[in-house]
């Protein structure tokens, strides 16, 4: 566009064309707002024709997740009490991203309330995975990460509490990352001082995700946790040499069960890092207590965004959703004292780790792709699960750490599924983080497309 090859009235229409296309069998944007995102095109053009560009992504069609208040566009959360919301505001990241040049197209698909790492709600219904229409894409951000993959969206925004950023993007074979706490201002919002839950940057590339986090990134006095330091910075050329730096090697994390199939795959790329230079080294960090501070602190925070619509609105609510409001609304004092005090000697085990390593490698997700009609799994490799996140551990852990992650392609299951490798960083080195992701990507080379899109990358 900026070389005056392509309007970005053309790049809209060709992105268009591909939601018509390949979005009914997917069920991946779920709001599509045609007419205006052709408006906001054609003044991207006459500013372009001015010479006057929007931003760094003058043009780009986005989609924000459906959690994401959107002033003008219907934002449901996946929730029938919300079928007909149409805020007047907009979120930080939402305000942002449109700042920056972005043409607003819609909404994705996500599970009602971001509850559960599978997309679907009663009023949209399943979204499927593109590489196999009969398992699931993951979620909460799972709309963004199958219209990533299949080419309807160039970049997307999600959300992570457990996973919602990192599982999908494994699902999907794209990148997805969970930024520090405070990277992406979250703005408006009534946990402000939660680490817990952040927003973040999706794409197909890690380069194309550091661009879009450049224009949504730096701080915000009205978001306590805000990192002052500006989104630019992300801008920059993301090669480095990695000739020295040590990876903590997680073949065997935490004392969890793993498929064996997701294992293989991981562990496979071993020698990737090592090709690269890094030095790799098998270990296995304690991570006792996370389990009990992130599954307190989870209800905690559902009680604290969604319990005032627990009384009057409980017959519209998912059982799982019932469930954890109910769970935060019988938390005690001592309780959530024990789960701040567990996180906060987890994090100084970390810190400690993290002296002795630059990155800690280790899969997103505990499981390939299951079935879409399998609301979530309950078994791994022979080991029974007690809740229906226990499968995202792998994903929480890390949460509960606060430290930056990133979900990016490994490879395919004997089935060819896709499986997403995590690295993660140091206490806010989202830098080093990207760094990194880039350089194991260019490394690994996986270029595949889901066959349904009709090409490769």
């Amino acid at each position: 566009m900026r070389r005056k090859e392509l309007s970005a009235r053309e790049v809209l229409e060709a992105h268009l064309a591909q939601i018509a296309r390949l979005n009914p069998q997917l069920n991946a944007i779920v709001t599509l707002a045609e007419e205006d995102a052709q408006a906001q095109s054609s003044r991207a053009d006459e500013s372009a024709a001015r010479g006057e560009f929007l931003g760094p992504l003058h043009g780009l069609p986005i989609a924000f997740k459906d959690l994401t208040e959107t002033r003008g566009l219907r934002t449901t959360f996946g929730s029938p009490i919300f079928k007909d919301y149409v805020p007047n505001f907009s979120t930080l990241v939402a305000e942002r991203t449109q700042r920056a040049g972005a043409i607003t197209i819609g909404k994705t698909n996500t599970p009602e309330f971001g509850a559960g790492s599978q997309t679907f709600n009663p009023i949209f219904g399943r979204t499927k995975n593109p590489w196999d229409l009969s398992k699931t894409c993951g979620g909460s951000s799972g709309g963004a990460a199958v219209s990533l993959a299949c080419g309807m969206l160039p970049i997307a925004d999600g959300s992570d509490l457990g996973g919602s950023l990192r599982n999908p993007a494994s699902f999907c074979s794209v990148v997805g990352f969970r930024s520090s706490p405070g990277r992406v201002p979250k703005v408006p919002s009534r946990d402000g001082w939660n680490t817990l839950n952040v927003v973040g940057p999706m794409a197909r590339t890690v380069e194309d995700l550091a661009l879009f986090l450049s224009a949504i990134a730096g701080p915000d006095a009205r978001a306590p946790l805000s990192i002052h330091e500006a989104g630019s910075r992300f801008a920059q050329p993301l090669a480095r040499d990695c000739k020295g730096l040590r990876i903590a090697w997680c073949g065997e994390f935490a004392g969890l069960p793993f498929d064996h199939r997701v294992s293989a795959v991981v562990n496979g790329r071993r020698r990737t890092f090592e090709e690269l230079g890094c030095v790799t080294e098998d270990a296995d960090p304690d991570f006792s207590g996370a389990d009990e501070a992130f599954k307190t602190l989870r209800a905690l925070g559902f009680y604290l965004q969604h319990g005032e619509l627990l009384e009057p609105h409980r017959a519209q609510m998912k059982r799982t959703v019932i469930d954890e409001i109910e769970r935060g609304s019988r938390l005690t004092g001592p309780q959530i004292a024990r789960a701040e005090t567990l996180r906060s000697q987890l994090f100084a085990r970390l810190g400690e780790f993290m002296g002795r390593f630059d990155f800690l490698v280790l899969p997103v997700v505990q499981v390939p792709p299951f079935d879409i009609d399998q609301e979530y799994v309950t078994e791994i490799e022979g080991q029974r699960l007690e809740t229906y996140v226990d499968w995202m551990r792998s994903c929480y852990f890390i949460s509960t750490t606060a430290l930056p992650a990133i979900s990016v392609p490994a490879g395919f299951t004997p089935e060819g599924l896709p499986v997403g490798l995590q690295i993660v960083g140091r206490h806010q080195d989202d830098w080093g983080v990207l760094q990194m992701a880039h350089a194991f990507e260019q490394a690994a080379g996986i270029r595949q497309r889901p066959a349904l899109v009709g090409g490769s990358a």
